[in-house]
């Protein structure tokens, strides 16, 4: 029996794989990956596939990168991992500096937790007691875009408006409140993208009117909301909330988890947002790419005015939160050989010249064929959606790229590509010419 077909049954019978029916593994195989190497992963079989995905939108500069590696090996030999409370370590200091200067000190407070979920519990939790603090318990609830997506953890699931995800579980969940995304492609004749903006503002403004007083947050994802299918809007929104959320005295909290890290053009999405004298929100949730897609990391900044309000001589006054490898030294090591990758190889410059490429190509593929719409690209993350009666349309897609040695994994019928930074000229033809030919076998 060949070691691969070994592998995947003792994969099925011991491994409980996420976001996954694992019935469907029985004629979906699961494929084995046993090494990776740059912007490519290499399966049992020796086949490279493109990772068109960035192994779910963490790996920035490709697998086994030997820049990150020799950072984690130097660490190793330092110091593995100490306690956060009570304790500090290099690393964690350094980062923290590194990221609150990357916002120009205007997010000066790092707390940190290991994954993206986690991130959100972290600020609905903090902007819920910062308010408490303040003498306003009453301020306990949330507002996100309809067809947000922001974690599967009780908390996070308040404010993830992905029926999917969120139903199963809706006796467990205090539900927020959504209001209408500024989806770009509602806009149709006559509108553009910031016209729809500026309607879905004047919505969250009528709601704000009536529930400000019992609002503690606004959450959204910058720019691309991710998992309703890599929805994208124009930045007039996110200016417009803003200036509500001042007016009605509501923090705002930048989930960019999926969007930070360089994803839409920017290091933070919401240096497209705010402006030289201010903007910028309350909150910024980080995870997946700030590790360069090595370790669990996230971290949650936050604003002088949340951090004051928690700051004082009782311990209840605390922001009372932790787990036990909050942040692990090489975790923050990782994350910071990934900042000095950003900084020495300008790699925000660089990928404006592979973005247009990725989009060209996208275009002349994609562009006239009649069962693709919205095509659409915001920085380094490229997408659009397929005219199909099939149900099972994401998995015959799936499967028809991994014959292709493509990695792309639909949301419903939206294709995406979200590479890492690494891609060169061949691996861009090819991971194009592959969704291409992946479109028509599942089309079939």
């Amino acid at each position: 029996m060949p070691k691969s077909t070994t592998l995947l049954e003792r994969s099925r019978a011991a491994v409980w794989h996420p976001c996954t029916q694992m019935k469907h593994h029985e004629t979906l195989p699961l494929v084995p990956i046993v090494r990776g190497e740059g912007a490519c992963l290499i399966d049992a079989d020796g086949r490279r596939l493109i990772d068109g995905i960035s192994s779910w939108w963490v790996n920035l500069f490709g697998h086994c990168n030997p820049r990150i590696n020799a950072a984690l090996r130097d660490q190793l030999e330092q110091l593995e991992h100490v306690m956060l409370a009570g304790f500090t370590h290099p690393p964690v200091v350094a980062l923290s500096e590194r990221l609150a200067a990357l916002t120009g000190h205007r997010l000066g407070h790092a707390f940190y937790a290991s994954d993206g979920a986690s991130a959100t519990e972290i600020a609905l939790k903090m902007s819920a007691h910062s308010w408490r603090n303040r003498g306003r318990p009453q301020k306990n609830r949330f507002i996100s875009l309809a067809g947000s997506y922001h974690g599967e953890t009780v908390g996070a699931l308040a404010v993830t408006d992905v029926a999917l995800f969120r139903d199963a579980y809706a006796p467990l969940v205090r539900m927020g409140s959504t209001v209408p995304t500024p989806d770009a492609r509602l806009a149709g004749s006559g509108r553009s993208a910031a016209d729809l903006a500026r309607e879905a503002a004047s919505a969250l403004e009528a709601h704000l009117q009536q529930h400000h007083a019992e609002t503690a947050a606004l959450i959204v994802e910058p720019l691309v909301q991710g998992a309703a299918g890599m929805v994208m809007y124009d930045a007039e929104y996110l200016r417009l909330a803003r200036t509500l959320c001042d007016r009605y005295e509501v923090h705002l909290i930048a989930d960019e988890i999926a969007v930070g890290c360089g994803r839409t053009g920017t290091f933070f999405a919401w240096e497209q947002v705010a402006g030289d004298d201010g903007g910028w929100p309350d909150f910024i949730c980080l995870s997946k790419g700030i590790s360069g897609g090595y370790l669990p990391l996230s971290l949650v900044l936050s604003s002088d005015a949340v951090f004051d309000s928690f700051y004082d001589d009782t311990t209840a006054r605390g922001f009372l939160h932790s787990h036990s490898y909050t942040g692990n030294p090489l975790a923050c090591r990782a994350a910071l050989a990934t900042l000095e990758i950003f900084e020495q190889d300008d790699v925000i410059a660089s990928n404006r010249l592979r973005a247009a490429h990725l989009g060209k190509l996208a275009r002349e593929r994609f562009g006239d064929r009649p069962d693709v719409a919205h095509l659409r690209q915001c920085g380094m993350i490229l997408a659009f959606d397929v005219t199909t009666a099939a149900p099972d349309f994401a998995r015959r897609f799936f499967a028809a790229g991994l014959e292709l040695e493509v990695l792309l994994r639909p949301i419903g019928n939206t294709v995406y590509f979200m590479p890492p930074y690494v891609l060169d000229d061949d691996e861009m033809h090819q991971l194009i010419d592959g969704a291409a030919r992946a479109l028509d076998l599942a089309q079939r």
